[in-house]
């Protein structure tokens, strides 16, 4: 009970904040209750006086807030499906620095997790050269066994990060709660959803072993790429509050002067943006999910180098031919396979028409192509695509709408080194080579194969299933036996409990029979 109150007051301070910079200017009174209405009026009286409008606001009051409110906001800039395309626009302006915290801190946390002394681990460790909310990074060089010495970002995590975050997400839980009760769109929105998936994503991102699994996993499947590249990763300097890469020495993507200096092909680098980011969604269902131009650099041999893996996105392969297949039925104007897909993977209800459906993404699609293709982006087709579907009852999906913004992120940087990119000529290789390779001949073998191998798993399990299942109907008998009536049913039942077994056993025969 008390600890609601708490949550509670928490919860008016929040309101306060966003009140007073003007954030509630966002919401639109139309479809909402007389009693919210009026709550929004009240909140509308404290506003400053001045020209900023709601989207801007809502970035200032989550940075007024603090840390978690920042990476709570730099998260729901990957949700304009909630906040709005202008919203998240603004969101995205967010700056995750914060004041660094001393560097003896940070010396007693590598000891701790390390285990060894800073003098034994590091030729020298500099002052933090970058604070964040969740962690700073430090300079520093590595003196190997033959005398070498090599450059690296030591990332440390904030001391007591966590307990400051654990709080500060019980508060976004209980404006979730609120939100999905009493909005008309909450259910629809889940904002207790969002909520939690920031949760697992920021739990993800405090432990630093696992954003260097993150590392590993993006080495192994990049190996063969050679526009790309991921800097080295150093296991032994690194324990869930410490990570420790290469130094990256190369030119940011957003200096442009630079680039053109060291004689580097924008056009081609900005193809190279693109292509990267489908071929790790689309191809390996694995990608970075936060590739603005601070995390983007290009090297002296003008490959792609990233950084900063915090934040990854993961698509099932059901997901990527979702994509895959939705992105090609716009490059050949197929609205009802792009309609079909949406109801193949159950994104929409069945109790929509398909024709009504493909005649909304009609509606998507024509446009752009009456525009000549430079002129046309992908994130606005996936923008509105969204904005059709949720006409459609389709739910939201996390995973797809992160993968929408990290692509409005991406467009908008390959557009930025070369304002002319044709975006669906530069995607069309990556998204046919893939339906090509897993949808053709082999893509079905192997799809084929992989069925097989769920039948035999499914043929394996049955004694176990037919064992539980006898459990379960020898329990139930027992229950029942409790009275003489119960016990005379009981009795004329008991031989269907075997009978079931040895269904199940035929049934299991047979499905070994058809796979031999």
């Amino acid at each position: 009970m008390l600890s609601g109150f708490f949550q509670f007051l928490q919860l008016i301070r929040i309101g306060f904040v966003l009140a007073r910079e003007g954030a509630f200017s966002l919401v639109d009174p139309a479809p909402l209750p007389p009693s919210a209405r009026m709550v929004l009026k009240v909140c509308r009286i404290v506003e400053r006086r001045r020209t900023r409008d709601g989207a801007a606001g809502l970035a200032a009051a989550m940075a007024r807030l603090g840390p978690s409110y920042v990476k709570f906001g730099q998260f729901l800039a990957t949700r304009p499906d909630i906040v709005g395309t202008a919203a998240a626009r603004n969101l995205e302006s967010l700056q995750d620095q914060m004041a660094p915290f001393p560097r003896a801190r940070a010396v007693k946390i590598i000891e701790e997790n390390l285990g060894r002394p800073i003098d034994e681990l590091f030729a020298s460790f500099s002052e933090p050269v970058a604070a964040a909310s969740i962690a700073q990074v430090h300079k520093a060089v590595i003196r190997s066994a033959d005398g070498s010495e090599e450059t690296v970002a030591v990332k440390v995590i904030r001391p007591n990060v966590r307990d400051r975050f654990a709080r500060d997400l019980q508060s976004m839980r209980y404006a979730a709660g609120l939100m999905e009760r009493f909005l008309p769109d909450g259910q629809r929105l889940k904002p207790r959803e969002v909520v939690e998936t920031l949760a697992r994503s920021v739990t993800l991102e405090m432990d630093l072993r696992l954003e260097a699994a993150a590392i590993s996993e993006l080495v192994e499947n990049t190996k063969d790429d050679q526009d790309f590249r991921i800097p080295d990763l150093y296991w032994t300097y690194t324990d869930r509050d410490i990570l420790t890469i290469e130094w990256i020495d190369a030119i940011r993507l957003n200096d442009l002067d630079a680039i053109d200096r060291a004689g580097i092909d924008r056009p081609t680098l900005a193809k190279t943006v693109l292509q990267a980011f489908l071929k790790h969604a689309i191809r390996d269902g694995f990608f970075h999910a936060d590739m603005h131009p601070g995390n983007l650099f290009v090297d002296h041999q003008s490959r792609l180098v990233a950084v900063d893996f915090g934040i990854m996105g993961r698509l099932s392969f059901a997901q990527r031919r979702f994509l895959a297949e939705i992105l090609l039925g716009f490059i050949n104007r197929d609205y009802h396979r792009v309609a079909e897909v949406h109801f193949a993977a159950g994104y929409v209800p069945s109790s929509h028409s398909i024709d009504d459906f493909a005649q909304a993404i009609r509606a998507v699609g024509e446009p752009i192509h009456d525009r000549r293709a430079n002129e046309i982006s992908m994130a606005r087709l996936l923008t509105l695509l969204f904005e059709i579907t949720a006409l459609f009852d389709m739910a939201t999906r996390p995973e797809l709408v992160m993968l929408q913004k990290t692509m409005v992120v991406v467009e908008g940087v390959a557009r930025m080194l070369d304002p002319k990119l044709d975006m669906w000529t530069t995607a069309d290789p990556v998204v046919r080579t893939w339906i090509e390779r897993n949808l053709g001949p082999v893509g079905q073998l192997e799809e084929a194969g992989r069925n097989l191998h769920a039948l035999v798993d499914m043929v394996r399990d049955l004694p176990n299933i037919a064992k539980r299942a006898d459990n379960i109907l020898g329990k139930l008998e027992k229950a029942i036996e409790t009275d003489e009536f119960c016990q005379r049913q009981s009795a004329r039942k008991r031989g269907t409990g075997l009978w079931a077994t040895l269904a199940l056993w035929v049934i299991a025969v047979a499905m070994i029979l058809i796979v031999v």
